[in-house]
């Protein structure tokens, strides 16, 4: 499909479930499903219909991949196009950590080996033996600086890299691990341009994007710009919902010490956080630009052949840093810097989620690559029971393919 497609200009209602699609089970609001789905895949629609359908207003896109063949293209809500370009947040980070495994891979990178072989400065400190890997598995404890950054400083990774290389840790480097909300797309771009010569904007581009036809991207260009979608505000939090300390761990994480610090939820609405394209949290992408970054790593797409090895793809899933977040204050497990072990999808399965409730993977035991995106940010923050249903009923509908 080309041009910005809004959904009241979707196809006919009996190829693409356009009209009276089933809302779900006790969703009061009534939802219309745009796009298609292929055979097997219909439970996939009536699951998403439930999804819009639960809340007013709501718009979202999903998208889904099976060995490399799109299998589910829908979307719905107010204002919502296929084709429209959301702030994904967060699961920015898994275009950062393929362009890693790639140069990986092919030797470019070595993950066993010390970041300061790569990126002298950044031993300042005592952080010269944090290995490649740790950095990846957010044990670097380079999660933000004292005195917090500047909107221009968080728009761009190099000025980023440069603040953070002589700052001291906020815990000694491996010895534990704590979410780089928004510096891991700074500390693994700064080894990427160092080792190979182009930033980790220009390398995404030119061996995903580019090669993958992948509608995410890290920098948008004004020529896209009439395809983003504003982020929605999120609902009021409850009253009982204290956020962390400002200069926490948690809130030097978000930087929310900075006298300058905007709400999380904003970022993506800013002009200059949209052009920067930072990569930890700035990508723009639709929900079929999120599923085929992981179709392309995990089976190939068009013709072209998977990415990534099999034997890479196990290494991006290898649980590496698992138990208690410092910044996060809660169990996370991650692998080459994927989010891992998600207990709704296979061993094996990596992905990222991001904060505005986006979420996206690969399942090498299914063979599914999911994408899914919404409009209004969420409350509390991240992705939620929505998503996990949707990736649900994906992963079952492709599992019953296979049987």
């Amino acid at each position: 499909m080309t041009g910005h497609e809004r959904s009241a200009d979707a196809g006919s209602p009996a190829e693409e479930g356009g009209a009276d699609a089933p809302a779900g089970a006790g969703a009061p609001y009534p939802a219309v499903v745009h796009g298609t789905v292929a055979p097997g895949f219909e439970p996939l629609r009536d699951t998403f219909a439930a999804v819009l359908g639960a809340e007013p207003g709501q718009a979202a896109q999903v998208a889904a991949y099976l060995d490399g063949r799109q299998v589910a293209d829908l979307w719905g809500g107010p204002g919502m196009a296929g084709d429209s370009l959301l702030g994904v947040f967060s699961s920015t980070k898994g275009a950062t950590f393929l362009v890693l495994a790639l140069l990986a891979q092919r030797g470019t990178l070595d993950l066993d080996r010390e970041v300061r072989a790569y990126w002298p400065e950044f031993a300042a400190e005592g952080k010269g033996a944090l290995t490649l890997r740790e950095l990846a598995g957010h044990r670097a404890g380079s999660i933000g600086v004292d005195e917090g950054f500047t909107l221009a400083e968080l728009a761009e990774d190099e000025a980023l890299a440069a603040r953070l290389a002589p700052h001291r840790p906020y815990w000694r480097p491996g010895a534990a691990f704590g979410y780089h909300s928004l510096t891991i797309g700074a500390l693994v771009g700064e080894v990427v341009r160092r080792a190979s010569g182009a930033s980790l904007r220009a390398v995404y581009r030119e061996a995903l994007a580019g090669p993958y036809g992948i509608d995410l991207y890290l920098g948008l260009p004004a020529s896209e710009e009439h395809r983003f979608l504003d982020v929605a505000a999120p609902a009021p939090a409850p009253a009982d919902a204290a956020p962390p300390a400002p200069d926490g761990l948690g809130g030097i994480a978000a930087n929310a010490h900075h006298p300058e610090s905007v709400d999380l939820s904003r970022l993506p609405n800013l002009p200059l956080i949209r052009a920067g394209g930072q990569g930890s949290v700035a990508a723009l992408a639709s929900a079929r630009g999120l599923a085929r970054l992981y179709a392309a790593a995990l089976s190939g797409l068009d013709g072209r052949p998977a990415l990534l090895s099999a034997a890479t793809l196990a290494e991006c899933a290898q649980p590496f840093s698992v138990g208690h977040d410092l910044t996060l204050g809660m169990h996370r497990a991650y692998g080459l810097g994927f989010m891992v072990g998600l207990p709704h999808l296979g061993a094996g399965a990596f992905g990222h989620d991001g904060a505005g409730g986006s979420a996206a993977f690969a399942d090498p035991r299914s063979g599914l690559a999911f994408g899914y995106t919404r409009r209004r940010f969420p409350t509390p923050a991240g992705a939620g029971p929505d998503a996990e249903a949707l990736a649900r009923t994906a992963r079952a509908c492709a599992l019953a393919g296979r049987s």
